[in-house]
């Protein structure tokens, strides 16, 4: 055997040993095109990634994005590195845009009404924009299905009554609303009067609120008040079933004042006394209430029966005329032609303001519901929630009432 050709032969094994050595020396690398690589032949370059999302300037923080079962009447709030310059849209599963009211510095929007039950929501925040930055976020959720349990909400009034200037604003609830809802009960019923006055809710009971100002209405005023409560959480489950809106005026100022020491009722309209009034209040068996009341209801005439409340031979069936509750226990403000000739002089009646026919009639038409009424001097003080004694009360007893 030739010794050179054993050479050529180890030589040609080494050659051919490099060359898999360097084939197999980027067996590791990713970015080979046999494993899938997208790099071009002899390019070290790893293959690209997907861009990452660009950071936003908005975003909608609550409802949270997908949730299900929100309360109807949910804020929807969000953040923005420019609130003043940012714009919130909420649109129904149909697309139609839902009103509300923005505010910009609590970075919340807060829905003109309930939204739609069982639907989803679309919320589109706005922001201005800014360099390397998104300017515009957008989130869905779905609001709670329809309550099973609702609580109907009144009025006692309604569109275009005129009442007078003690009339207090009554709004009646279906079932009692718990202690730690009624702050969000008073939060979601707003009053307007024009020109603007003072006013705050009063709970007179679980089932009742009434709203006065500090001082009587001023005549002719325009009021209105919104009560939103549909979609509302009011305990135990329960739900505000509507929504309700009232438009009325306030009449001219017309008050009546009696004193028991001159047996006298002034009766003062616009801030002028137009006329004085001999009455008859009540015996000391049956004394009147001292105190403010409101005119509550007028019967032109009627028939007073106490033969089931008072003890045989004392209760008496008698037709009366020109008849103005002031109090649910039965007092009036009626003519009586029987004690004519005590009126002015000594009190006679069982509890009532006694009045001529002729006086009777003069006051029966210029008086409406809502006239205040104050009686001074008796040996009886009224009791509050004998009729609607809002004015029987100062003005910080009150706002003890409210709870806010």
């Amino acid at each position: 055997m030739k010794t050179w050709g054993f050479k050529k032969a180890v030589v040609a094994l080494a050659a051919t040993s490099v060359l898999l050595t360097s084939a197999c020396g980027d067996g590791d690398s990713k970015s080979s095109s046999w494993e899938g690589g997208d790099a071009k032949p002899g390019s070290s370059a790893g293959p690209e990634k997907a861009p990452e999302a660009l950071p936003s300037t908005v975003a909608v923080t609550e409802p949270a994005a997908g949730a299900t079962g929100v309360v109807a009447i949910s804020p929807i709030k969000f953040t923005s590195e420019d609130p003043e310059n940012t714009e919130v849209k909420v649109t129904d599963a149909k697309g139609a845009e839902i009103e509300g009211t923005l505010d910009k510095d609590a970075k919340t929007f807060t829905p003109a009404k309930a939204l739609p039950y069982g639907s989803k929501i679309t919320v589109t925040v706005t922001g201005p924009r800014a360099e390397g930055k998104t300017n515009t976020a957008t989130s869905e959720f779905t609001t709670m299905a329809k309550p099973s349990k609702e609580i109907r909400v009144t009025s006692f009034m309604g569109d275009g009554q005129t009442v007078g200037v003690g009339m207090p604003l009554i709004i009646r609830f279906g079932r009692a609303i718990p202690e730690s809802y009624r702050d969000d009960v008073e939060r979601r019923m707003k009053v307007t009067a024009t020109p603007a006055q003072e006013g705050i809710w009063h709970w007179t009971s679980p089932t009742e609120v009434h709203y006065r100002p500090k001082v009587y209405w001023k005549a002719q005023s325009k009021v209105f008040y919104k009560v939103a409560l549909k979609g509302v959480p009011l305990g135990n489950g329960y739900y505000g079933r509507s929504d309700l809106t009232v438009d009325l005026k306030i009449g001219r100022s017309l008050v009546m004042t009696v004193s028991n020491k001159t047996k006298q009722m002034t009766v003062k309209q616009d801030g002028k006394v137009i006329k004085t009034i001999p009455v008859s209040l009540g015996k000391k068996s049956t004394p009147s209430s001292s105190g403010t009341m409101v005119v509550i209801e007028k019967k032109k005439h009627t028939i007073f029966d106490t033969t089931d409340e008072l003890p045989a031979g004392e209760g008496y069936k008698t037709p009366i005329d020109f008849a103005q509750r002031i109090t649910w226990s039965g007092q009036f403000i009626h003519s009586a032609p029987w004690s004519e000739g005590k009126q002015g002089k000594v009190n006679v009646s069982h509890g009532c303001v006694n009045v001529s026919e002729k006086m009777g009639a003069w006051l029966f038409d210029r008086t409406m519901m809502g006239d205040p009424i104050t009686v001074t001097g008796t040996e009886e003080k009224l009791k509050n929630g004998n009729g609607w004694t809002d004015w029987n009360m100062s003005w910080e007893e009150y706002k003890k009432g409210s709870y806010l």
